[in-house]
């Protein structure tokens, strides 16, 4: 399967219209699904196994972010062979009591590993979290990369953004 393909069967089974409103407050009148394409195997698969050429060398832990980060880690964990943390966006007040569930993050290499990012605010928001915890972040990968400035965000915040899939590649694909 070509990355054409892949663009293209990601965008057929995930890509919406109509008037969305976004996690950072904008509206948008195209969205992706991201939950499309987690909710089936053979796609989710295929992303996961390309994804894990993204990530970077010395890379300990994948953490994946509530709730759409959750199913490509884990997939993505099953290819790079390598411990998975789950990220709450906050932590619970029972139970653990944890931000971050499974892999232990504090002294480690974590990537952090989203489905879709347009602002980045919620991977500069949880990678804040997880540096407080003691994990190491410089990376992060996510498999749709809007381009409406969430890589710059993360930039800014020290955190080099790695996407297997750009809006331009979504769009390209229609053609």
């Amino acid at each position: 399967m070509t990355d054409t393909d892949l663009a293209r069967q990601v965008r057929d089974v995930s890509r919406l219209t109509g008037e969305f409103v976004l996690r950072s407050g904008r509206t948008a009148t195209e969205y992706f699904d991201k939950y499309q394409f987690e909710a089936n195997p053979e796609l989710l698969d295929r992303l996961a196994e390309q994804l894990a050429v993204l990530i970077p060398e010395g890379t300990e832990v994948l953490a994946g972010l509530e709730m759409g980060g959750i199913a490509v880690v884990t997939a993505l964990g099953r290819h790079a062979k390598l411990p998975c943390a789950f990220v709450r966006k906050q932590a619970k007040a029972y139970g653990t009591a944890r931000l971050a569930e499974g892999a232990e993050v504090a002294g480690r290499r974590v990537l952090v590993v989203e489905d879709v990012v347009t602002s980045g605010g919620q991977v500069v928001i949880s990678t804040e979290e997880l540096r407080k915890l003691g994990a190491h972040v410089d990376h992060a990968v996510c498999v749709i990369d809007r381009q409406e400035g969430g890589a710059e965000a993360l930039a800014k915040a020290g955190i080099t953004l790695r996407a297997l899939l750009t809006r331009a590649d979504l769009e390209a694909a229609a053609a």
